[in-house]
């Protein structure tokens, strides 16, 4: 297939779960490593992120890795490193809001030796993090950004 990920035997075995939820989330990850089409694609292969051979040629290794590390429909895979592969020591099922601040386009902020992103101090301190932001842009030191009251 051009373009497209090698595919080995292992794929072709049934495991009843095509159509499914984890079905769509295994598809969506090789797609956006090895399918230039993907609108994706440009963060995910074209930065050299792949799937360990293991779940690329076998689907039912993946499917079982995920049902024995905490997969539920409630959750979504994340990369624990960002710029690692999709490899079972570098995945894990999280929820959204935790995989939206595991992202390289956050910003990190430190107040008192404490690290969270611009989101997360958001909704600690209940500053919009427009707010913040534009604070942030302004100079504000992140403490003031973060903690200042709203005039």
């Amino acid at each position: 297939m051009a373009g497209g990920a090698p595919i080995g035997n292992g794929n072709h075995y049934k495991h009843g779960l095509s159509h499914t939820r984890i079905d769509n989330i295994y598809k969506g990850m090789v797609s956006r490593c090895y399918h230039h089409q993907n609108n994706r694609f440009k963060n995910y292969g074209a930065m050299g992120v792949t799937v360990c051979d293991e779940w690329l040629h076998d689907k039912k290794t993946f499917f079982s890795w995920a049902f024995q590390n905490g997969y539920t429909d409630s959750l979504t895979l994340d990369r624990i490193d960002v710029y690692g592969d999709y490899e079972p020591e570098n995945c894990r099922w999280v929820s959204y809001q935790e995989q939206a601040n595991n992202k390289r386009n956050n910003r990190v902020l430190m107040i008192d030796g404490i690290s969270h992103t611009m989101a997360e101090w958001s909704r600690i301190s209940g500053i919009k993090s427009g707010t913040i932001h534009s604070r942030l842009k302004k100079g504000w030191t992140a403490k003031d950004a973060v903690w200042k009251a709203i005039p």
